[in-house]
């Protein structure tokens, strides 16, 4: 009834543009119409349902409502009217099955923020660049956030202003792509312009009543303001070079409860989005070689620096602290900073040789993140502690290299033959940071304190690691327009890993034109996911916050001694069945598409839970636990496969556009993802250990149901008048859950729903401005009851789809030339 009455709301309300279908143009050939790419918040164009897609199909032509597959496409204009500049969070602000919530409180997971797909998990999801894979980030997310476990990819590494559109691919697709694309596809496509350029400055801040459970208090402030800048060259008789460049300083949110360890009773915590300062550049180029070949090429660099808190130290409450109150005698809030650089770049040629269009490129990226812990301690040191860490770094690089074949044969209506081969070789590191970060003064301390930097202790020398490894494919894909109504297609791909072995995936996908305003389609695929670098190698002693207390965790290696003790295995890639059925109806200026889908996964990888020793002298110590941990840790993890899920679901986008001669132009869509997961087996234990420790319970299982909304529906109104303009968008948001270790515990964030308001003034050429407001009535997730914030840090569920920051003003100025 909850999911009725979701959608019933909004349709009465008449909002839609969860999905924006924006125009796009078919991929040209180098500067081939690339001085008609769409500028910087140009207006939504005409021809909704037309744009060509790349994604989901190898053969040329093919729109969105013409695919066998359901594939979003979201133009730049789209994901600029809004008052976010994040690329994760704009799109998941416009496409219903993504999510984005931003963890707090969660170390490097509060800086780079994993998005999911049908509520899968964050590194099930392939994202492509221009239709090349791009690389994942260095960070493995080890914390009881949405997506713990995962290695994905950073989205916000791209600058929203280097974007022509995004086209979303809601379907299985490994056969097609390669490894993890069990969720989806989405392809991240360049902006590609032979002239004109744009400049912009968003400046917003928050004006928000925020009432925790044991205090309420306004802010009015905490500013973000990104510049972004962008310009078309072109050269030759048809060359083009697209350069784009984004910078972003955000200062730190705190929506922290009032702490009732101190006296009188304060704020002690900063919890919320993390201090920001960022810059990216990007640039895109093509040309012609000759008269069949053209040669294309990207390259973008990020470096952000992040700065997010730990949980304080007080004394008298935290353990070891009487070593540092003499530096600290109020207590301490640890700053965890990281610094990612991160690379993309590419470059290929293209053309027709004797019929066929080839392209071979050849892209590497990398990531790397390097962690300091500043004003904090390590208490093994005492009064001699130093205040300030550095704690190591992440590095993790890709190179991959592919020849993609294709044809168009004359033969029934048309038959496309793709094929081609690919290889990648992927390289992962951990570098140590400085001894104070994760030790003891001397090899023999015997002070008792616990080692490292408090927060977040650093890698040592034992973490050290440095690891590679090679993958090969080959593919064939096959799409046959059969008649003039019937749209069949196969795909096969059979990679090869040098670590765990070779998989198989297939495709078949059809399409019926029943009449020319109806059509039926759907997909079967079987998909998988090869694991990861980070998930294979990745260890580190560090403290993991559990019912609001640190406990000292140690993350190993699957095949690590202390790991195979409690029930670890050597990884083995995940194995997915993909089922999806739809129609899609369209008349005039009206479309709707409606696609069920089933996703069945095996051998999923998960990271256990904290199996803990437990406290002597209660009924939860395990002797046999504690004698394979090591000095001061108290609880082990690593990851494992085992797990198997089944998600149903359903995507409906309906969209209309009016044209009117007096009042303008106005865009309807409601679009909506109704989703349901459920685990369906957990590994069993191969311990040897009496009594076994248990390796998934409750905590990951509804991390995995429920830590996504089952229901998510948006509506948007976006008009357009000459050089005028109007959007109001409102997204509903299911509950989600929060898991605790126990059912009291649980943190729910209650159903709600987001206005999002914006007023703009634009031409295609001149000034450019707007105001907007995001959470228009200041709505925050259901607060975290007294029981389960004993600390008053977590004032609000990091698990909110929609964040836990309140109401956002903004403005927007610009040019365009």
């Amino acid at each position: 009834m909850a999911r009725l009455r979701a959608a019933g709301l909004l349709t009465v309300s008449l909002l839609a543009l969860a999905s924006t279908p924006a125009s796009a143009q078919q991929a040209a050939a180098p500067g081939e119409e690339a001085e008609n790419a769409p500028v910087a918040g140009a207006s939504t164009p005409a021809d909704e349902g037309n744009e060509i897609i790349v994604t989901g199909t190898r053969a040329e032509g093919r729109t969105r409502l013409d695919s066998a597959s359901p594939v979003d496409v979201l133009s730049a204009a789209s994901l600029q009217r809004q008052g976010t500049t994040e690329l994760g969070a704009a799109l998941a602000a416009v496409a219903p099955s993504i999510d984005f919530p931003r963890p707090a409180a969660n170390d490097g997971t509060d800086a780079i923020r994993p998005a999911t797909l049908r509520g899968l998990s964050p590194d099930q999801t392939l994202v492509l660049i221009n239709g090349v894979r791009g690389h994942t980030s260095a960070l493995l997310n080890t914390n009881g956030t949405v997506g713990r476990g995962s290695a994905a990819v950073d989205l916000n590494t791209i600058p929203v202003t280097a974007l022509d559109r995004i086209e979303v691919l809601r379907d299985g697709a490994s056969a097609q792509y390669g490894s993890d694309a069990i969720a989806g596809v989405v392809n991240l496509r360049l902006r590609e312009a032979r002239e004109g350029g744009g400049a912009s400055v968003t400046y917003g801040f928050y004006n928000t009543q925020i009432d925790t459970a044991r205090g309420s208090r306004h802010t009015n402030g905490e500013p973000t303001v990104t510049a972004s800048l962008w310009q078309g060259i072109g050269f030759g008789s048809d060359g083009f070079l697209t350069l784009s460049g984004e910078y972003t300083k955000r200062e730190p949110t705190n929506r922290a409860d009032y702490d009732p360890r101190v006296t009188p009773s304060r704020i002690t915590g900063r919890y919320g989005d993390p201090e920001v300062d960022q810059y990216s550049i990007f640039a895109n180029a093509g040309t012609s070689l000759g008269e069949t070949f053209q040669l294309y090429g990207w390259a973008g660099y990020q470096n952000r620096k992040s700065e997010s808190a730990a949980f304080p130290r007080l004394p008298g409450v935290t353990s070891g602290y009487s070593n540092a109150a003499s530096i600290y005698p109020d207590g301490f809030l640890p700053l965890i900073n990281s610094k990612s650089r991160d690379l993309n770049s590419a470059v290929g040629v293209k053309g027709d040789v004797g019929g066929w269009n080839l392209d071979l490129n050849v892209s590497y990226g990398r990531n790397k993140i390097e962690f300091r812990t500043r004003n904090s301690a390590n208490f093994s040191y005492g009064a001699e502690t130093p205040t300030d860490f550095y704690d190591g770094a992440l590095v993790y690089d890709q190179w991959v290299a592919g020849l993609d074949v294709a044809r168009s044969f004359d033969v029934f209506q048309s038959l496309n033959v793709a094929f081609g081969v690919e290889g990648r070789r992927e390289g992962y590191k951990i570098e140590a940071g400085e001894l104070a970060s994760y030790g003891y003064p001397t090899p023999d301390y015997a002070g008792g304190a616990a080692p490292g930097a408090q927060g977040f202790g650093g890698f040592s020398p034992l973490n050290e690691i440095e690891r590679s490894r090679r993958n090969g494919s080959i593919y064939a894909d096959v799409e046959a327009q059969v008649t003039d109504e019937l749209l069949l297609g196969i795909a096969g791909r059979a990679e090869k890993y040098s670590d765990f072995g070779s998989t198989v995936n297939g495709k078949l996908s059809a399409r019926y034109d029943v009449a020319d305003w109806l059509a039926l389609r759907g997909t079967a695929s079987t998909g998988f996911r090869a694991p990861s670098l980070q998930q294979q190698y990745f260890t580190q002693i560090a403290q993991v916050v559990q019912n609001g207390v640190p406990v000292q965790t140690g993350t190993y290696p699957s095949v690590d001694p202390v790991a195979r003790a409690l029930g670890g295995l050597p990884l083995d890639a995940e194995k997915s069945t993909n089922l999806s059925a739809g129609f899609v109806v369209r008349a005039g200026g009206f479309d709707l598409t409606v696609d069920a889908y089933r996703i069945h996964i095996r051998d999923q990888i998960g990271l256990s839970e904290n199996i803990s020793a437990g406290t002597p002298g209660t009924p939860s110590y395990n002797p046999e636990v504690a004698r394979l941990l090591p000095d001061g840790v108290q609880a082990a993890r690593f990851f494992i496969n085992g797990l198997a899920s089944t998600t149903k679901g359903i995507d409906a986008v309906a969209h209309y556009r009016l044209r009117t001669a007096a009042a303008g132009s106005f865009d309807f869509t409601l679009a909506g993802n109704i989703n349901d997961v459920k685990v369906t087996r957990v590994p069993t234990t191969t311990s040897t250990l009496n009594p076994a420790p248990t390796l998934f319970a409750r905590t990951r299982i509804l991390s995995l149901e429920e830590g996504t909304p089952r229901e998510k529906v948006t509506g948007t109104i976006d008009w357009s008048l000459d050089q005028l303009g109007a959007l109001a968008r409102v997204t509903y948001y299911g509950d989600v859950t929060q898991p605790g270790t126990t059912e009291a515990a649980d943190v729910h964030t209650g159903r709600h729903a987001i206005t999002d308001l914006e007023l703009r003034y634009q031409a295609t050429k001149g000034a450019q401005f707007a105001l907007g407001v995001n959470n228009l009535f200041d709505v925050y997730p259901d607060r975290i009851i007294p029981a389960n914030n004993s600390t008053g840090v977590l004032g609000f569920p990091y698990y909110s789809p929609f964040g836990f920051n309140g109401r956002y003003l903004y403005a927007r100025a610009g040019l365009n030339w």
